[in-house]
């Protein structure tokens, strides 16, 4: 069964938007650096896999799965995966 993110041979989505300068970094926003910088520690830890990972960014809704950008897509799977496997939060 294919998955929202599997657009493989797909028309229709427009085209993609440049801002014509590259970032000095591959980080638009701060958050997203941060992001990464989670998302590193946690996976050395072994809190999840990069396989686990892309499947819960892809369990998300598909509306907010195509809002969204590739780090909020991350953000959003590494919110499910820390629900799912019961890691505290700071709450």
């Amino acid at each position: 069964m294919a998955r929202l993110n599997d657009i493989g041979g797909t028309f229709g989505y427009g085209s993609i938007e440049m801002d014509g300068e590259d970032p000095p970094h591959p980080w638009r926003h701060d958050w997203e650096a941060r992001v990464f910088a989670v998302l590193i520690g946690l996976a050395m830890a072994g809190v999840w896999t990069a396989s686990e990972l892309r499947d819960a960014e892809e369990r998300a809704e598909p509306t907010a799965y195509l809002a969204a950008s590739y780090y909020e897509r991350v953000l959003m799977g590494m919110e499910l995966l820390l629900d799912e496997k019961g890691v505290p939060s700071r709450g």
